[in-house]
């Protein structure tokens, strides 16, 4: 495992923001905030004191590219996270690592591994 990490998890769906967050907590990291609109995203994206994201790429039909920049503007690491694996990254973020829901813990702690 990693160091423990204080993570923002950005996902418009709750019961798989919570499942995500326990899937962290579980690993022993930190969520700091869950983002499920674009708008909070944004704001805990230029605000909250954090080692990495989770970025669901759809959030409620707006993506989360913007959120994106801000955290690479950062320099906060971040994955992905889409039902369509990354057949929906914009070509500025084909070089991101995505996991596809559903996923297990296995496969977002390697994503963290991968990222962080």
């Amino acid at each position: 495992m990693t160091k423990s990490l204080r993570i923002l998890v950005v996902e418009d769906e709750m019961t798989i923001a919570l499942l995500i967050e326990d899937m962290l907590t579980e690993m022993g990291h930190e969520v700091v905030a869950l983002a499920m609109r674009l708008q909070p995203a944004l704001v805990h994206a230029q605000t909250a004191d954090i080692d990495f994201a989770i970025l669901d790429i759809n959030l409620d039909g707006k993506q989360s590219f913007p959120v994106a920049d801000i955290l690479t503007s950062r320099g906060v690491p971040f994955t992905f996270a889409s039902g369509y694996g990354s057949t929906g990254l914009g070509e500025a973020y084909t070089h991101h690592h995505v996991v596809r829901k559903p996923f297990q813990a296995q496969d977002l702690e390697h994503a963290i591994e991968l990222a962080a």
